[in-house]
């Protein structure tokens, strides 16, 4: 068969999909069309079903449930660590303060289906948010337009030498909250792709990633082109972050961590119900 695969346009997505990208290993015959977009527009996608395979973040997933199932691998999970609120300003030093303070701010987003999203509803409930491509935030804080910008991606690694503070760290609020990691994105497929083919290319998916993890030097430098300012030691340190043994599998922490993220959402009323998830096995 023929897959539109969509991924992120960035080092940890590129190090995951490399051995795909460059036929290092057997596709069985499947061929796959590598969709390059940032995350909220792959969500967006998603929720129409113009993708088979795509990266998704887990809140989407809570809207996407009828149309795909999650495969066991991809996933970008913040093990006490994740999103971060950064600010030109000097923040509060305590985290309840800081949910006060966010109450005046306005905060710049990467989207509204993203999993930083929704892990800023549940820390600090309502705040003042506006979207912004989650690769232009950090000049739309310094141009004025918002006072703290929610940061993914490399931002996270490089925020200080933009000159920005850290207000919190998402991912480590809901460890401590918790004891659970955050799960932040992960892969589907559509459902209406026969079964065995669904289980083919999750796989092949796996095979992809355990191939980059055994062959690290090579996909970081294939990644290097997407690492957006990073010097090399920087990606792979970040993709170190979220390409690690929850992506091979998320495993019982991962999986329970998805459904506490989104139980949690439920009874907080940040979707429109919990959600029963569904794994290609």
């Amino acid at each position: 068969m023929e897959f539109l695969l969509g991924h992120s346009p960035d080092p940890d997505d590129a190090f995951m999909f490399y051995a795909l990208a460059k036929h290092k290993i057997d596709t069985r015959g499947h061929r796959f069309e590598h969709i390059l977009q940032d995350i909220e527009t792959l969500n967006q996608r998603a929720l129409r079903g113009e993708l088979h395979i795509s990266a998704v973040s887990i809140h989407a997933y809570a809207y996407l449930a009828d149309k795909y199932a999650l495969l066991p691998c991809g996933a970008s999970m913040g093990d006490g660590y994740g999103p971060m609120l950064v600010t030109l300003e000097q923040p509060p030093a305590d985290p309840e303060n800081i949910k006060a303070w966010l109450q005046s701010k306005q905060v710049a987003v990467p989207g509204e289906k993203t999993s930083a999203y929704l892990a800023l509803r549940l820390f600090a409930g309502k705040v003042p948010t506006l979207t912004v491509p989650f690769d232009e935030i950090f000049s739309f804080v310094k141009q004025g337009k918002a006072d703290v910008g929610l940061i993914i991606h490399e931002g996270q690694i490089t925020y200080a030498g933009e000159g920005f503070r850290l207000a919190l760290d998402l991912g480590n609020w809901w460890k401590s909250a918790t004891g659970l990691p955050l799960p932040l994105g992960g892969n589907v497929i559509r459902k209406d792709i026969p079964r065995a083919i669904q289980k083919e290319v999750s796989e092949i998916l796996k095979q992809s990633i355990d191939y980059g993890l055994r062959n690290r030097r090579a996909g970081v430098e294939h990644s290097m082109p997407l690492a957006r300012g990073l010097d090399r030691d920087q990606a792979d340190r970040f993709i170190g972050m979220y390409v690690n043994d929850f992506t091979l599998d998320y495993g019982t922490v991962g999986r329970n961590a998805i459904r506490e993220f989104l139980a949690t959402a439920a009874r907080n009323g940040l979707i429109p119900q919990n959600v029963e998830l569904e794994f290609v096995e």
